[in-house]
């Protein structure tokens, strides 16, 4: 590729990378085009009648308080969420505290709760600690946490070698809940293919979401992306997998 051609193509992707560093919050403006049915599972629809019954909600890593938000309405209780990303941290305190919940920065693996002081424990893309959420949880609470697979986007892995590889917590979480005492109640996978529609698509969600490729950056890393193009367009676009399970456990 020549010089010229390779500046049209960045001139093509810069925008998108500075539409991913202005997001605020966790509201992803760009997301890939499903080419298959939905999971059969409703995570949200779940949680709400969850959080109904609940006295006192933890939701971990709630971002910018977006999906909890709209969880909590009606909701009468005690409602705290997790946030250790100090861009969110504050964002989720403006959301989440005029509906009188508190947001705690703190990490999701280590948490600052005393032991059984949550009836239920909300986990929405976010890393765990089977044992430190058992911990909290009171007897008779509930875990439901729907969690992105370890294979999510594994097409790119080849390309971009340093990409993440977070372990098979689709194993590890399920039976750290059982080590901790936790009864499996739900357990389900689901997988479908997902189209970008133009390659900016994909730079967004990679510059969104720094840790899928560490140090990822669009002028170093442009050879990669194009040949992702060439590899993975399709009539649809630039299709990758989208993988994700769902754990709901019993205390």
């Amino acid at each position: 590729m020549n010089e010229a051609e390779r500046e049209r193509r960045l001139r093509e992707l810069r925008p998108f990378v500075e539409r991913a560093r202005q997001m605020e919050g966790w509201t992803f403006e760009i997301e890939p085009a499903p080419l298959g049915p939905p999971p059969p599972w409703d995570y949200a629809a779940r949680a709400r009648a969850l959080v109904a019954e609940a006295r006192a909600v933890l939701d971990l890593g709630t971002g910018g308080g977006e999906v909890f938000a709209d969880l909590l309405r009606g909701h009468a209780g005690l409602a705290v969420a997790t946030e250790a990303w100090h861009v969110n941290a504050p964002v989720a305190q403006r959301r989440l505290g005029r509906l009188g919940a508190h947001v705690v920065q703190a990490s999701s693996l280590a948490l600052p709760f005393a032991n059984g002081c949550f009836e239920l424990v909300l986990d929405r893309h976010e890393e765990l600690n089977p044992a430190e959420v058992a911990r909290v949880l009171a007897p008779g609470g509930r875990v439901l946490t729907q969690q992105i697979h370890p294979d999510y986007h594994a097409e790119l892995r080849e390309l971009f070698p340093r990409m993440t590889d977070f372990g098979r917590h689709d194993v590890t979480y399920r039976r750290g809940f059982e080590a901790a005492g936790l009864q499996i109640v739900d357990v389900r996978q689901h997988e479908r293919p997902v189209a970008y529609r133009h390659l900016g698509e994909l730079v967004y969600e990679l510059v969104a979401a720094p840790w899928t490729i560490p140090d990822f950056d669009v002028e170093a890393d442009l050879d990669a992306l194009l040949e992702a193009e060439r590899r993975l367009g399709r009539a649809e676009g630039i299709v990758l997998s989208d993988r994700r399970y769902i754990i709901e456990a019993l205390r």
